[in-house]
């Protein structure tokens, strides 16, 4: 065929212009005839599809240009016996790689001629992409592993074989604290180690397992056929084995290791999900147990599972319905009995109306980020009761308020804390109760936390201080008004001589840095006699002064207050009775 051009002017020339330029009178007969031929092999030769004619015996009459850049079978012998037209996929190779061609055929008769006439579309470029697009919605990108959506349809296509009797096992796998591996090395380091894990999980595997990338550092693979659970078992600890090697990545020697979960069909769960769901369940109990292991799932996981979901969602509920109150325990002065503080202490009420401390939730709002709700649900509830406050134990009386671990090393929310502090505007009021743990990250507390409670005059205090990572060293380096000693130490300490000189300790080296100490948990006059003459030790809280008290009954009532007062009186010292001041003073005197 010609070249474009050429093309272009055949078909120019076809049509006869005058000598003024206007369009000029065509031919007639044989003349005419041939220039109409002319004209539509030109044009047939400029369309972008390929055209191709053949004859009964196959010969080709006319074929274009696009129809000549492939080789590809005409299908003409199936054309021929066909009711109607043809349509079908044909790929060729070309000079830049093989092409890809919809072919539509049909046998046509033509002036008494049987002709097989097709048309040939190029979608090279169309089927590349639709190819592309395919692997990127069911392929991991950085692994080229299968994602969740193929994973679930490759499960489900061996579910569809109906075969109960032939088991196969799913196991979810994690790897253990990759986030701190991304953050310390890099995100790229963490990439490339992810495939390396995924290279080494491969070279355990046959051609019929399959392995997916679920998420982040979390994969599923699929073991099947299963011949028996000491098989698999087997598979499973040569994999925990082989993950806990060292990973040589740009010249970090890295170390971590994975914990695995295994549920089996049909066992644990006749579908995807359910057996998904029960081996991500065993993955967490081997988690808990010990990093780097693996556990195989049990119907008492299920129920657990089942149990804490229940708790989840009721937690949730109970924090958008606002069903967390507060009780206040005094803090008192053991030699004087004055009331010179309060604490504030967060309790849940549930659906059925029972009292739940914080033992049985704050753990689990910690997990699941719901901590700082309920930390300002407290601050909240405790403003709204402070005329209360100021009436039943002075204006003068510190208010503590308990904040998480993790909440003190999150600069946000210990900003956004200070602010609903400040706007009390009696910020100086208040105290910061935090546990040990807070303070391991002490240099980050100290820099960035502790400047902003100090500019407000709100004042820290170590919560059951001897619970966590407790060192006198610890204690050196701790920035902090107030140390609260833990109530095992203090349960039956006049019956233990360690715990005294323990306690002794931790009293001198307090004193020394102009920390006020507090002793938690009192409950029996023995505990008290032995702070009151063998200690220095001023300031305490427990039961054998107050139980926590309820905003219902420091607005409403003075029966709490009168039998608090009447049992203090009654198991005093001796020598402190007749120390105590009379007459009135606010209610619940501000004394105990």
């Amino acid at each position: 065929m010609a070249s474009f051009e050429g093309q272009a002017r055949a078909v120019r020339d076809a049509a006869p212009v005058a000598a003024d330029g206007s369009p000029g009178r065509r031919p007639t007969g044989a003349a005419d005839a041939r220039q109409r031929l002319d004209l539509l092999h030109a044009v047939v030769d400029l369309l972008p599809v390929g055209v191709r004619i053949a004859g009964a015996d196959g010969q080709v009459i006319l074929a274009n240009a696009a129809a000549a850049q492939f080789a590809a079978p005409t299908h003409d012998a199936g054309v021929a016996g066909a009711a109607g037209p043809v349509s079908v996929v044909e790929t060729a190779a070309g000079p830049d790689g093989a092409r890809t061609f919809l072919v539509a055929s049909r046998t046509a008769q033509v002036c008494g001629e049987t002709l097989h006439l097709s048309g040939a579309v190029d979608i090279t470029e169309r089927v590349r992409t639709e190819t592309e697009l395919l692997r990127r919605a069911y392929h991991d990108e950085l692994t080229g592993l299968p994602n969740r959506s193929l994973i679930r349809e490759r499960v489900e296509s061996i579910l569809a074989r109906g075969e109960a009797d032939r088991p196969f096992a799913l196991a979810f796998i994690d790897i253990d604290n990759f986030k701190h591996i991304n953050d310390f090395y890099s995100h790229a380091i963490g990439d490339a180690l992810l495939v390396k894990f995924v290279q080494r999980i491969s070279s355990h595997l046959r051609g019929s397992d399959i392995l997916a990338r679920m998420s982040g550092d979390e994969f599923v693979l699929i073991l099947d056929p299963v011949e028996s659970r000491e098989q698999i078992a087997g598979v499973i600890e040569r994999l925990v084995d082989h993950l806990k090697q060292p990973f040589l990545i740009d010249g970090f020697e890295i170390f971590t290791s994975a914990s695995i979960g295994v549920s089996f069909y049909p066992e644990h769960g006749g579908d995807y999900e359910a057996l998904r769901r029960n081996a991500d369940t065993a993955m967490y109990r081997a988690k808990a147990d010990v990093k780097g292991g693996a556990s195989f799932f049990d119907l008492n996981m299920g129920q657990a599972v089942t149990a804490r979901m229940e708790r989840e969602q009721r937690l949730r509920l109970a924090i958008r319905d606002r069903r967390f109150y507060c009780a206040f325990q005094p803090k008192v002065d053991i030699r004087t009995h004055e009331v010179v503080g309060i604490e504030a202490l967060v309790r849940w009420r549930d659906g059925n109306g029972d009292i739940q401390g914080p033992s049985e939730f704050i753990a689990l709002a910690v997990e699941l980020g719901l901590i700082d709700q309920i930390t300002h649900m407290v601050l909240g509830e405790t403003v709204a009761a402070m005329g209360h406050i100021d009436e039943a134990f002075g204006p003068d009386t510190t208010i503590s308020i308990n904040v998480a671990a993790k909440q003190a090393t999150n600069i946000g929310f210990m900003r956004s804390f200070a602010r609903a502090l400040e706007d009390t505007g009696r910020a100086d009021r208040f105290m910061i109760e935090l546990t040990e743990d807070a303070f391991l990250a002490k240099n980050q507390f100290q820099a960035d936390v502790l400047p902003l409670l100090r500019r407000l005059g709100v004042r820290v205090s170590i919560d059951d201080f001897g619970t966590g990572y407790s060192s006198l060293s610890t204690l050196a380096d701790i920035t902090a008004d107030e140390i609260k000693i833990d109530r095992s130490f203090i349960t039956g300490i006049h019956d233990r001589p360690r715990s005294q000189n323990v306690l002794k300790a931790i009293e001198s080296l307090s004193a020394a840095l102009g920390m006020t100490v507090v002793a938690e948990g009192i409950e029996t006059f023995e505990e008290l006699a032995y702070l009151q003459a063998a200690t220095r030790i001023r300031y305490a809280q427990g039961f054998y002064f107050s139980k926590p008290i309820f905003l219902g009954d420091l607005a409403h009532g003075d029966d709490v207050a009168a039998e608090s007062r009447a049992v203090a009186h009654a198991r005093e010292l001796p020598e402190t009775r007749g120390s105590r001041a009379s007459g009135a003073g606010p209610r619940y005197a501000g004394r105990i």
